[in-house]
Order: structure tokens, then C-alpha cells, then sequence
């Protein structure tokens, strides 16, 4: 049975990018339903947010400030050379540490507040996208609507359809993290203080080290050697976890919150993002190695660009053109291929070590890496952004 008629955009995934695109179509007045297989509240990794984040909160009408954690900047260290780096956040706009399963759960229902119909456990199937129409068969019912969103993250519903799903190659090759309950001392009271984010480079690859609210820190290991053939997981984690004096300085009598949980299939794009009557955003158009902690606002950015372009498809009844989305995809592209080059270059080119360490000496450098790390990747003046894109290697 097809329920017809009822929507105009159907939207497969309710995390922040279905959820972003879900609350500004309906903002414009369009029947939105979202789907989602799973169930909020749930666990996410991906705590740490840019401050180019905070516009689209506003849209979305969001107080982010409550309840989570300011965060001042992101902090690059080598403890074997004892060199530090600091990028502080002190531009127009503020940001913060939050608990993604709270988070998003606040986004979801933000959606349903402004008039969004959302379906949780219930699987999107299928998907048929006719010249007039798309048909979304769930494992439930079918549904009918002029356009369709694919915001399944990582299951990448029209990626795996299309076969457009291409990894990325030299970066993170997969995470271990843990999430611990801080003892109260002078040492943890100055971080969380802060609010830093902090960046351990390892022999291996590196650790993030994220304060949360009630003195929680969330610690990851990502790997981008081959670890010793004798240490997997735990152990793994634990022996690099150990040759870390700042961390063990942090974790001394400390709490476990979590057992260790791993993410893998790191770094790929969605080499077609869009096409007739569909379009991917988030995690479903691509994802990158979290070192610069850019997947949550990518997820909401590209959920926004989609969004407004929808916008002025259906208002004058061009939604089923197959290049609707050319535009602001050439400026997707711009962005995420910008953090691609400086993640690349984070490991293959010393990027940390020949400029980070060294951007003191030169504070408009350092301006302009702090632009990219707060997420401001659309400016025509940022010479060290333009250094990337120029000497890219190939096309996204």
C-alpha cells in the first residue's frame, strides 16, 4: 500500500544532517517526513564542534549553550619532541564540547517541534526515483513524495545503490575510544576550563582528548601505521595510552564510562551525491578522518546547502531536474576537499611539525589554519587555502 500525496520530501536518516534538512524544509512550509531505522537516544562519536557550526544553529533555532561544554580552541602536542601548539576559537562565533546522544536527540526533536513527521525503527528499503515521483518502500509501508534526502550516514543508502562509494587513501585507517569519569585536581580542573580539544601525535597515528560536562573525557586512538602484530583493541590502546605522559597525568584515578569501542571504514566519498530527484548530505555524500573534527559540521553544512537548494527547486517545480544541485555541490566541494588536503597533509606531510609548530612566526598563517579549523572553508582570501587547492593531486 502507497500512502500518496502526503509529502514533499521524504528523508531517509535522523541524525544532525536529517534532522538539519528535515527542520529548514519544513521552516519553509514543505511536508517532510524523516525516517530512521534506529532509535534516539543513542550513542555517537564526534563530540567536539567548529564554530562555523553556530549560524546554522541559530537557523535551526538551537541554544547550544546550555548544557554543554565551551570550547576554546584545539591544541596540537608532541610529547616526544615536547612541542605544543595552541589555535584558539575567539572569532564572531563560540562553540562547544557536547554529548552527541543527547545532541542529537535535541535535534531530532527540534524537528518534530517545527513540524517535522518523523518514523524511528522503521528501515528505508528502497528507493525509486521516477521523472514525476519517488517511491520509498520501508519495511513497513511505502510512501510517495515529490523528493528524497539520503542522510543515512555511514549506511549510505544511495551510494551503495549507485556503487559511487570510493575511499579515500594515506589517512586514519580506524579509531579506538573510551570515554572515563575525571578525578577532581588542579591538572583536570584547567582543562576543563578550557575546554580544549587536545591532538597527541603517536608513533601510530594520534590521540583526541575531549572534556565533556561533569568531568568526563572522551579519549580516541587513531591508527594510520600498521600497529605491531602483536597488539590489537585493548591492548593496542592501552600500550599507546601508556607511553603518553599527558595522558596519564589526565586518567590517573580516574573512572572507565564505556568499554572500548571501535570505528572503522574511515575517509571515503560519494562520488555521486545527487541526482534525479535525490540527493545525499552528511555522512551519506562523505566522510572524513577526524582529526579536525569536521564530520558533525559537514553533516549539518551540506544538510543546509541541500536544503536551501531544494528550497528554490520545488518552489518553482524544478525538483526533478538531474542538475538541481550543480551550484552548491561545486562548493561542497570546495570545502571538503580543502579539509582533505590539510588531513592528507596532517599525515603524509609532516603538516603538524613543519607548519603547525611553527605558525607563531608567522600569525597570518596562523589566522588563516584557524579559519579552516573553525570550520570557515568559503573565503576567497585564505592564501594557505588556496596553497592546497592549487597543488591538489586529483579531483573529488
Amino acid at each position: 500500500m502507497i500512502k500518496k500525496g502526503l509529502y514533499d520530501v521524504i528523508i531517509a536518516g535522523s541524525g544532525p544532517a536529517g534532522s538539519t534538512a528535515a527542520t529548514l524544509l519544513a521552516q519553509y512550509g514543505y511536508r517532510v517526513l524523516m525516517l530512521d531505522k534506529g532509535k534516539h537516544p543513542r550513542f555517537h562519536i564526534g563530540e567536539s564542534m567548529l564554530p562555523m557550526t553556530a549560524p546554522i544553529m541559530q537557523r535551526l533555532k538551537i541554544d547550544w549553550t546550555e548544557n554543554n561544554l565551551p570550547k576554546g580552541g584545539a591544541a596540537f602536542i608532541d610529547e616526544k619532541q615536547g612541542r605544543r601548539s595552541f589555535f584558539p576559537f575567539q572569532g564572531k562565533y563560540k562553540t562547544f564540547q557536547v554529548d552527541r546522544s543527547v545532541f542529537d536527540k535535541c535535534l531530532f526533536e527540534n524537528a518534530i517541534k517545527q513540524g517535522v513527521i518523523a518514523h524511528q525503527q522503521e528501515k528505508v528499503v528502497n528507493i525509486n526515483c521516477h521523472d514525476d515521483k519517488v517511491i520509498i518502500d520501508t519495511d513497513k509501508i511505502s510512501y510517495q513524495a515529490r523528493y528524497f534526502i539520503d542522510a543515512s550516514g555511514r549506511n549510505a543508502i544511495m551510494g551503495n545503490k549507485k556503487k559511487s562509494i570510493t575511499k579515500l587513501k594515506n589517512l586514519g585507517k580506524f579509531a579506538l575510544y573510551q570515554h572515563y569519569q575525571l578525578n577532581d585536581n588542579p591538572i583536570t580542573a584547567a582543562l576543563f576550563s578550557s575546554g580544549n580539544i587536545e591532538i597527541l601525535l603517536t608513533e601510530l597515528g594520534w590521540f583526541w582528548c575531549i572534556p565533556l560536562t561533569k568531568k568526563r573525557l572522551s579519549v580516541g586512538l587513531v591508527i594510520q601505521k600498521q600497529p605491531p602484530i602483536n597488539l590489537k583493541g585493548l591492548n593496542l590502546f592501552n600500550h599507546s595510552l601508556k607511553a603518553s605522559p599527558r595522558l596519564n597525568e589526565l586518567l590517573r584515578n580516574s573512572k572507565l564510562l564505556s568499554n572500548l569501542k571501535l570505528e572503522v571504514d574511515f575517509s571515503y566519498l560519494n562520488k555521486q551525491r545527487y541526482g534525479r530527484r535525490y540527493a545525499c548530505c552528511g555522512d551519506a555524500a562523505g566522510f572524513l578522518d577526524p582529526v579536525f573534527s569536521s564530520g558533525f559540521f559537514f553533516a549539518v553544512k551540506t544538510a543546509q546547502m541541500i536544503a536551501d537548494q531544494l528550497h528554490l527547486g520545488l518552489k518553482e517545480n524544478r525538483e526533478g531536474d538531474i542538475n538541481l544541485h550543480d551550484a552548491t555541490d561545486k562548493l561542497y566541494q570546495t570545502g571538503f576537499q580543502s579539509m582533505y588536503l590539510m588531513i592528507e597533509r596532517f599525515y603524509c606531510s609532516n603538516l603538524v611539525e613543519n607548519l603547525f609548530f611553527e605558525a607563531e612566526r608567522a600569525p597570518h598563517i596562523k589566522e588563516e589554519i584557524v579559519a579552516l579549523l573553525a570550520g570557515d572553508l568559503w573565503t576567497e582570501n585564505n592564501s594557505f587555502q588556496q596553497g592546497l587547492l592549487s597543488g591538489r593531486s586529483h579531483k573529488m
